[in-house]
Order: structure tokens, then sequence, then C-alpha cells
């Protein structure tokens, strides 16, 4: 039921219905649902929530399927059905007969739906908790159509779109004449009065980030035909309203933190107090910039829209409020709007926002055709959705025996602040106060993976290294003081995490990692976090080589509850342990007067294959519901090189990228 971005769900949900119906792994087929609100709850790719959400109905539905097959059966034995069971997609009686779940589904399906199924308990599952291996790559390795790029239909045109060069700048007039010279060129048309007529309904929805601008767009036979002519465009662009660049954007970030216009999100005890009557205090700010997604898989989707029904394709994370936008564009029933989900090449977000729903959809409006929006690198670099730039300073106060009396954290970003206010250590600490502050801007900002603690996991854990460090005790230990603290004696009631669980991934960690055990030429970095209701912990491994620091390994430790596929979870956490330290060491997009300084991967610096560590990964066993697995080993990556990297050098960094400051001290 849920979009398929990477994430294995394609291949995980399925695992938790034949577990519990029933049947050999062997016999599943899988196929890609349609967007369906009545039958469905949440068909959403994000926030890692799939398998959390759908864990009990996916069981259940498995379960009831399989009492259903049952009590068929047991009717044309003429038995009771108590005295059947069912293995393997065979069910048997106590007198040894047999038939095969296809032998008695037509009968199934007309009887009553059975409530309150028996579900299985974890020690008998015989496909939860095996490797399986994802149902679709023998066909994304041979090259089968499954993404939307290779989504087609009869008569179907494509669409490329140029939009403003800058963020604040707007359309003022165009000359298509060369553009339609080009071979393929169909007709070059502009998009941007459904935009504006939406925004002025006031039904503006989350996911509707797009320019109110005009757009100029070029319809062709083929992609590359519209490419071209849409490179062959000139247009005349003209300020519409104060346009950003990253060198303005920090300064405001530091007159922001350095003011008083911040807002309370938590406040505990008597911070000021603490403060004035502190033995030590420690206080540093960090920073990060803007970033782009860089999918895989460029922007793409497919629309065609008529008079009395509307058809919708291709890759989106909210199939379901992408359907209800576009219904309130045109004034169309959602009965009348047929949505397909195709796999998604990569998303980490980007996907969550249907701005290219909403042009293909115009496009079709306009032309009266099918018609498949395509969008370059190019365009999606430098046309985003981004990872807002973030600034935050913490303040921690030591008394006499080091013990953390008072800790004080404010964060400012563009269109949303990074703080999450009852995340740790709040409840650890007596004395607690996080503020935040938003600043506005006209470029567009977003979900990145792991929202916000992308960032602020890093920053976070990096201080409370510093803080152990001026209170002489260990990392690992410093928190395990304050976990048993939040577990016997927690501080206010809004705690988001667990305390013991995540004291285990510490202490699992701790023990996996061998920290503590010394490693000639080797220095250690810890760090632990909880987001998407999953408590991680991770120990990086650093060496220096020709007199830089290497990253050589980290150690992973994941409490997320029962963990349905093995090969896919494992996979889940290798990725993003990679993803947060390319990130962190790498990532940086700036602006000037609005546009973006990197089009293309030769200008964005990534994370490359030589640059890659080991990753170790474990996984804590328990009982427990499934939890998010998609993002939480990413935001604790950050923090754990850079604690690493400075038990190798004695220099702390503070700014991402981290190459910049490496590159400074190494050369």
């Amino acid at each position: 039921p849920n979009p398929e971005i990477g994430q294995g769900v394609k291949t995980s949900m399925p695992m938790i219905i034949a577990e519990e119906l029933d049947v050999e792994w062997s016999k599943v087929n899988v196929v890609q649902g349609t967007l369906d609100s009545k039958n469905f709850k949440r068909q959403i790719a994000g926030g890692s929530q799939s398998i959390r959400f759908g864990w009990d109905a996916l069981r259940e539905t498995g379960a009831t399927a399989k009492q259903m097959l049952i009590n068929a059966a047991a009717v044309k034995w003429n038995v009771d059905a108590s005295t059947c069971k069912a293995s393997k997609g065979i069910i048997t009686n106590s007198n040894g007969d047999k038939f095969g779940y296809g032998e008695v589904v037509n009968e199934a399906a007309l009887l009553e739906v059975p409530e309150n199924v028996k579900l299985k308990e974890t020690k008998d599952y015989t496909i939860i908790g095996q490797e399986i291996v994802n149902v679709d790559i023998d066909k994304i390795i041979t090259g089968k159509p499954l993404f939307g790029l290779d989504y087609k239909t009869e008569n179907m045109v494509i669409a490329s779109v140029l939009r403003p060069p800058s963020f604040g700048k707007k359309l003022v007039s165009f000359d298509a004449e060369k553009a339609k010279k080009v071979t393929g060129v169909i007709d070059v048309i502009t998009i941007g009065d459904k935009v504006r007529e939406f925004n002025n309904s006031g039904k503006r929805s989350w996911t509707f980030q797009i320019s109110e601008s005009d757009k100029v767009v070029v319809i062709a036979k083929n992609t590359w035909a519209a490419i071209k002519g849409k490179k062959a465009l000139s247009a005349v662009w003209e300020i519409d309203s104060e346009v950003e660049s990253t060198e303005k954007h920090d300064k405001i970030l530091t007159k922001i933190l350095d003011g008083n216009k911040l807002n309370t999100r938590r406040e505990d005890g008597n911070v000021k107090n603490a403060f004035a009557n502190a033995d030590k205090v420690v206080e540093k700010t960090y920073h990060s910039p803007f970033l782009p997604h860089n999918c895989m898989e460029p922007m793409n989707f497919y629309a065609d829209v008529t008079s009395d029904k509307i058809h919708l394709a291709g890759p989106v994370q909210t199939p379901e409020a992408a359907e209800g936008v576009v219904a309130d564009m045109f004034g169309v029933d959602r009965e009348n709007i047929h949505v397909e989900m195709t796999r998604m090449g990569g998303g980490f977000g980007r996907r969550l926002y249907g701005d290219f729903v909403y042009e293909a959809a115009e496009i079709s409006h306009v032309i009266k055709k099918p018609v498949k929006l395509v969008s370059t690198r190019e365009d999606d670099m430098t046309q985003g959705t981004y990872r807002p730039d973030y600034k935050v300073t913490y303040k921690a106060s030591l008394d006499g025996d080091n013990n953390l009396v008072a800790f004080h954290v404010r964060g400012a970003g563009t269109n949303g602040s990074p703080v999450f206010a009852n995340r740790f250590p709040a409840g650890a600490v007596d004395n607690y106060l996080a503020e935040n502050h938003n600043k506005e801007s006209n470029i567009s900002t977003g979900a990145w993976r792991a929202p916000r603690s992308n960032f602020i996991a890093c920053a976070e854990q990096s201080f409370l290294d510093e803080v152990a460090e001026a209170a002489g005790k260990d990392p690992i230990d410093f928190r395990l003081e304050l976990f048993d603290k939040a577990g016997k004696k927690p501080v206010g009631e809004k705690n988001d995490y667990d305390a013991a669980r995540y004291a285990g991934v510490l202490k699992l960690v701790k023990e996996k990692a061998n920290w503590g055990k010394d490693m000639s030429g080797v220095h250690r970095g810890v760090s632990a976090y909880y987001c998407h209701n999953t408590h991680v912990a991770e120990v990086a491994d650093v060496v220096m080589e020709s007199g830089a620091p290497i990253v050589k390994k980290v150690t992973c430790v994941l409490d997320c509850g029962i963990v349905v596929n093995p090969l896919g979870a494992k996979n889940q956490v290798e990725g993003g342990v990679i993803d947060g330290i390319g990130h962190a060491m790498y990532g940086n997009l700036e602006f000037k007067k609005g546009v973006p300084q990197s089009t293309n991967f030769n200008s964005y610096r990534l994370i490359r294959m030589q640059e890659t560590p080991k990753v170790d990964v474990h996984f804590v066993q328990n009982n427990i519901a499934p939890t998010g697995l998609g993002e939480p080993s990413l935001p604790p990556a950050g923090a754990a090189i850079a604690n690493a990297i400075k038990a190798a050098t004695g220099k702390r960094l503070y700014k991402q990228p981290f190459i910049n400051n490496i590159e400074k001290v190494f050369g």
C-alpha cells in the first residue's frame, strides 16, 4: 500500500502479511498498490513510520485471511474450525485431510470477516526476522520499468519547465522563437494561473511549495527535445522580493541567537540562578548550511487532466495529499482522480512536496493532453526544496562535583528552528531551558532526511562531549549518568525518549566497539540520539593518514523493536551512517543573490567510495513493536566522527561541512 522510496517497504510490508497468513515466501507476488484512501491508511513514505503504523493492520490482515480460509475448509469438511490449522499455504484437519488455500479461496471470500483473530507470538515467526532480498532487485539491475521516469502512455508528450533563475524573481517576458525551431518541440506555453488561484482559495496545503511566478514550459515529443528547447528559450525576470545570500543568512542567524526575540519552548527549574552559581560553564555555537536532496532520479510526474477525470502517476511520497490539492485546484471530486505510485529513485523528504505533481497537472490542463514533466539534475539542484541552514548555541554549567546542573539551548533556522525541546538532555537536568526562532525566507526549505535531527544531533552530541571533557568524565559514562537520573527521577513529564532503552544502546555499543580498549593509532568518538521513535548509538574510529583524519569504521547499535527484514534493515542503517558522514563532512550549498551556486555533481561535493568506512551494525533484540529505521542512523553520525576527529587531532569542529575546517588545519 505504501510508496517505495528505497526504504524496503515493498518487501517488508508483504513479509508481515505473509507471516500471519502462513504462506511460503517463494509463493508471494508483490504488486504496488494504487492510492486507495478508503481501504488503506497512511499511504505515505515519510517520517520512517510505514512499518510502525502498518504493523498491527498488516498482521491482522494476514491473520484474518488465514482464519477465513481455515473456516472455509472446515465448512467443506463439516468439522469445527478449531480442529484445523494452516501452515505454508496448506490447511489440515485432525483426520489428516488437506486443502491448499487456492482450493477454498472462493468459499472463504463469501464468509463473514472474523474479529479478534489470534496473532502469532514472535517465537513462532518463520518469515519475519529472515533476510529477504528486495523483491524488485532483479528488475532494478536489469532496467525493467519501475520508476517514474519509466512511465509511458500512448499519445503522451514531454514537458520541461523554465522556472525563475533565483528565489525572489518573477517572469516579465520571454522569447520562444528559437525553442520552437528545435526538432521535436511541439509548443511553448506558460503556467501559473492555477497556482495563484489555489493560493488565493485559502486551501493551501503544507505539501504545496511552488512559486507563484509564471513559468515557461516547452512541450516536445521526447525528453531531449524538451530539454534542448528549454535551453533555447530567452526570458526576462525581475526581482519580486528580497533576494537571499548565504552570507546574509549567517549574519541574521547570529543576530537572532544574540538577541532577545527567541521563543521559550520549555523551561525547568531556574537556569539563570544555576549559571550564576556554576563552578564551570561551557558554551559553544554550531552551524550547518543549506543542503539539496540530490535524489538519484530527478523530479518527474505524469498527468492526464480531462473535464471529467484526472489520471496521475509517478514518484511522490504523499500521494493522498497530492490528490487532495489537485482535486481543489481543478474542482474535481477525489473519486474522479486515479493516482498510481511508481517506485522512487530516492526521496529523502524532497518528494513529500508535490510541486512537480501540480505543475504536471496544470500543463496537462492547458494543452489538453497527457504529459510527463521531466526535470534535469540542474533543475533539481537549483529549484529544489532544501534542508535549511541552522545555527544553535549550547550552554551548560557544572557544580563543584562536576555534575551537570543547568543546560540552555537556543537555536534558529531558515523557515524553522532545529530545536527539539523535549529530547535529551531534557528530563535529565534540573535546570533546563530550550528556546528557538524561525528566520523567514523565500528560499524554499523543507524536510531533508531526518528533518532537523540531521543537524541538531551532531551539535548536541558534540557539545555533550565537550561538557564531559570539562567534567573530566568518560563520554559514555557521562551520558549514562544522565540517563540513570532521567530513568529514576525524571524532570518534567514530556520527555520524548525512553531512558532505559537509550542507555541500553550506549551500553551495547560500548561492548561491541570495545570502547576503552587501547587500540594503537585509532581514535574514538561516540554519539547517541533518539528520533523517529528509535534509539541509536554510534562509535566512530578515526586514524591519521598523511597528517589528515580518516574515518575507518563506525559501530552502530539500534533499538528499533522487532526487525522485520534484517537484510533490508542493515542496508538502511549502513546507508544512513554513510549519508550522515558524507553530508557532515562535505555537503554545502551556497546562495548568491538567491541563486544556488551548485548546479550538478561536478560542483557539489559528495562522499566518495574510498571515503566510506566499514559500518558494523547491531540491533537490540526484543519483542517491542517496530519503530522507525529509514532515518535514525543518520543524525548521530556527524557527532561520532567530529568527536573522533577531536580525539585524533585535538581540534573541535563547529561548522559543517567539516572538510573546510580540516583543510584549513591539515591542508
